[in-house]
């Protein structure tokens, strides 16, 4: 929601700023000059990366509508849960445990936390590490490095669509110059007109420069930074999954697993303990 508050912003004091030195508003709707930027913006968007990369920035940039899932909320829910797998476990042994892992969405316990079980990779991060700890004798390190090692590559996939739009944002104002040399391009073709006519073909030309710097660092680049932020805020709260397992394989009591997990988290969506 911040973001589109601050796209608005963004038009706003263009337009504030042009209208205040007497600017016709009318020069600048130039929708050729858009769909040539435009246009080229999204076929390089599509020559570069393949269809489940396209999905995944469409998916981040739909998050960034809806706001970082990653809440105190989030924080709270998956504290709790895991609290609550371990003591069950504790209480009535790993076949109990076994139980709530092996098929989660029917699970009594997750079922409590609609929004850790929305998140597909959290589920899977937890379960199939639990799993693994419950089929053999794997020490509390090795389940570490291989939480990791997990997190790692799913960091690293949902950077790329980051990668892709900072790829496409940074080629914007080489498009608006392309836009803007086809409009001289134009201009010298009607040399011999009015002069209103060479002016209004030069502006046009000038607003494709305009159009392409503006889209690259007044909308596409922070765009592409505010993905990138949320990513990194996934990669927090996998960490702190992470820390709150290998707490309890290392054989902490649960209560202390959860809490030595919620001191990980960062101070402004970290809930209280009387919170907890």
């Amino acid at each position: 929601m911040f973001s589109l508050i601050g796209i608005a912003v963004v038009i706003g004091a263009i337009l504030a700023g042009y209208l205040m030195e007497k600017g016709n508003l009318l020069v600048l709707l130039q929708p050729a000059e858009l769909v040539i930027i435009g246009g080229a913006a999204v076929g390089t968007l599509l020559v570069a990366n393949p269809i489940h990369i396209l999905k995944r920035i469409m998916n981040g940039l739909m998050m960034i509508v809806k706001g970082s899932p990653y809440t105190k909320k989030a924080y709270s829910e998956a504290l709790n849960m895991l609290n609550e797998l371990f003591q069950l476990a504790r209480r009535e042994g790993p076949a109990k445990l076994e139980e709530q892992i092996e098929e989660p969405e029917k699970s009594p316990v997750f079922q409590k936390y609609p929004t850790f079980l929305k998140n597909r990779f959290a589920v899977d991060y937890v379960c199939d590490t639990l799993r693994m700890s419950l089929a053999g004798n794997v020490t509390p390190f090795d389940m570490d490095l291989l939480m990791e090692s997990d997190a790692d590559v799913h960091h690293h996939e949902e950077s790329i669509p980051v990668a892709a739009l900072t790829t496409v944002a940074d080629a914007l104002p080489g498009l608006g110059i392309v836009a803007a040399v086809l409009g001289v391009v134009i201009t010298m073709g009607a040399l011999g007109g009015p002069p209103e006519e060479i002016g209004h073909k030069v502006a046009a030309a000038l607003v494709g420069t305009f159009l392409g710097i503006l889209l690259c660092y007044g909308f596409l680049g922070p765009l592409a930074s505010n993905v990138s932020k949320i990513n990194d805020e996934a990669n927090d709260y996998y960490r702190v999954l992470r820390h709150g397992v290998v707490g309890y394989l290392r054989g902490l009591p649960p209560i202390l697993a959860a809490e030595s997990a919620r001191r990980l988290i960062p101070v402004h969506v970290r809930p209280s303990m009387k919170e907890m």
